[in-house]
């Protein structure tokens, strides 16, 4: 084994111990052990634009990590954050997560957008959704000046950003202006509320118009979903929910992917680094689905 293969599997050791819990102390136990490898980027891949401005809330902002200067008219790649729909930060001085996704993209040869999107409680549902179409929009008008091709937008969430970015899918469901849409162990309504959801989504009795579930279901626009071996069941049912209706009314499972060895912190936190399994499932996805047009002759 390589000094690499050994140190990702104490990394898969030692989230295998901390199992299924989640709150503050095992993400800062995740992070520790993903943040040796993610820190050796952060210094020479810096953001290549800052605190852009897609809306008017101050929370309404992205970061843009570029291409090599040469490349132009790569596909899009933007990161929606977790948080529990009342916290996260699309970057930190005192860690290199959430921007991790945006240096993964640029070297992987696309243009990283990763944004911050307003925060329960003071923002509530539809918020998210709403910050989701904004951040899109937004890119979709600028992110040629970057290097970008913005109809080769592909946008990817996890935990609360995979509801963001379903709940995008349901309000903009004719024009939801992306190629193809990620989903990390997100909560799409076949499970019921905990209390910090009732922050963003209001009472539960609101919660069946307002889940996102349906437009998981009905959405054309191409899908990825995923979640980890030790995500909490909750959304591990959720996952399965997902898939066992798409294989219902379609006949056949949307592209998914089960990570082994990851709980439902380290499936975000891994990504660019020494584990490629779910990032090389990502980046198939996206060349099918962002795929340049084809000039008709």
């Amino acid at each position: 084994m390589t000094r690499q293969s050994d140190s990702l599997r104490a990394a898969i050791t030692a989230i295998t111990a901390l199992g299924r819990t989640l709150g503050p102390t095992t993400l800062a136990q995740v992070q520790d052990l993903f943040r040796a490898e993610q820190d050796a980027y952060r210094t020479a891949q810096p953001a290549s634009a800052c605190d852009l401005a897609y809306g008017d809330d101050p929370r309404q902002q992205l970061d843009l990590y570029a291409p090599p200067a040469s490349a132009t008219g790569v596909p899009v790649v933007l990161w929606v954050h977790g948080g529990g729909f009342v916290r996260g930060e699309k970057s930190s001085p005192d860690h290199p997560f959430n921007a991790h996704v945006g240096r993964w993209a640029a070297r992987s040869g696309m243009l990283g957008a990763v944004m911050n999107y307003r925060l329960a409680p003071e923002a509530v549902w539809p918020a998210g959704g709403e910050d989701v179409g904004a951040a899109i929009d937004w890119l979709r008008a600028n992110a040629a000046d970057h290097g970008g091709d913005p109809d080769r937008i592909v946008v990817i969430g996890t935990s609360a950003g995979a509801v963001h970015v379903a709940t995008h899918l349901r309000l903009r469901a004719a024009d939801p202006g992306v190629r193809g849409a990620v989903l990390l162990s997100g909560l799409y309504g076949y499970t019921p509320l905990e209390e910090r959801d009732v922050l963003y989504y209001g009472p539960a009795d609101t919660y069946p118009a307002r889940h996102p579930r349906d437009a998981m279901v009905e959405t054309g626009v191409p899908l990825l979903i995923a979640c980890a071996e030790f995500d909490p069941a909750r959304f591990q049912t959720e996952t399965i929910a997902v898939l066992a209706a798409r294989l219902a009314r379609y006949g056949h499972l949307p592209r998914s992917h089960i990570a082994s060895g990851h709980n439902h912190f380290s499936l975000a936190c891994h990504i660019g680094g020494a584990d490629t399994r779910m990032t090389d499932e990502i980046r198939a996805f996206i060349a099918d689905v962002a795929a340049p047009q084809q000039e008709s002759l």
